[in-house]
């Protein structure tokens, strides 16, 4: 595995600091909450751009532009737009420095990293439920073998939206980041989405148009859009394939 990589030292972040580095010439995010360190890609799975400006609550970071989120320990996606996870970082405070490395990647190609408090120093051990099976102790988690079957549902209501086209914009709804939240529960779905403007004259169509291609799955059999203004859309939630098409740089 990779050597550990100094990144700062213990006194250059304080509680609610973050500062961005480079492992292995890739770009990081060291974050320090409380007396934990956690280090993520800066980089959103949804439209590569960084993250390091994102407001962060609790273990857990959002991406400015279009809203999402990730897990700071295990950098699980945690809602649409983005269904892939961050690489995590393990890290380790050691001599007065903070050192990160890639985290080990399991069998379901998702990294553990993060950080644990113990004794003054942090810990670069996973957690019992982030470790890979083959480590874990009693029987398997029945719960583990529908993780990918869920990102494959994302992905294929993901790609029924982005049938869906605004029809003054002819950009469609995903690309546009009007998407803001999809949380599936058996045969229904609900959909947060949001509109280019309060009085986006193509809104009721949108929201008719976004449950029809929902419901046209095999796997959906109800969806429910909400209209929502909070946070209001801005360009810059908009994927580079959109901002392109509208010559927008």
């Amino acid at each position: 595995m990779t050597d550990w990589t100094p990144l700062a030292t213990t006194g250059d972040l304080q509680p609610g600091d973050r500062r961005t580095a480079f492992v292995d010439d890739e770009p990081v995010l060291l974050i320090r909450i409380g007396d934990d360190y956690f280090c993520v890609a800066d980089a959103c799975t949804h439209d590569g751009q960084p993250l390091g400006d994102g407001p962060i609550d609790g273990i857990e970071i959002t991406c400015s532009r279009h809203g999402a989120r990730f897990n700071l320990t295990s950098g699980e996606a945690l809602c649409m737009p983005a269904t892939e996870a961050i690489l995590s970082y393990e890290v380790q405070a050691r001599d007065g420095q903070i050192l990160a490395r890639p985290a080990k990647v399991n069998d379901n190609r998702s990294a553990t990293g993060g950080a644990g408090q113990i004794d003054g120093e942090v810990s670069a051990e996973p957690a019992e439920e982030s470790r890979p099976a083959s480590e874990k102790t009693g029987p398997p988690d029945s719960d583990a073998t529908s993780g990918d079957d869920e990102t494959a549902d994302a992905v294929e209501m993901i790609e029924s939206l982005r049938e869906v086209i605004d029809p003054e914009l002819l950009i469609n709804i995903v690309d546009l980041g009007l998407i803001y939240d999809i949380r599936p529960e058996h045969d229904k779905v609900t959909v947060d989405m949001t509109l280019t403007s309060p009085a986006c004259p193509a809104g009721p169509q949108l929201v008719q148009q976004a449950k029809l291609a929902l419901e046209k799955l095999d796997s959906i059999e109800t969806a429910e859009i909400n209209l929502v203004m909070t946070p209001p859309w801005t360009p810059e939630r908009m994927t580079d394939d959109a901002r392109d098409k509208l010559g927008i740089f």
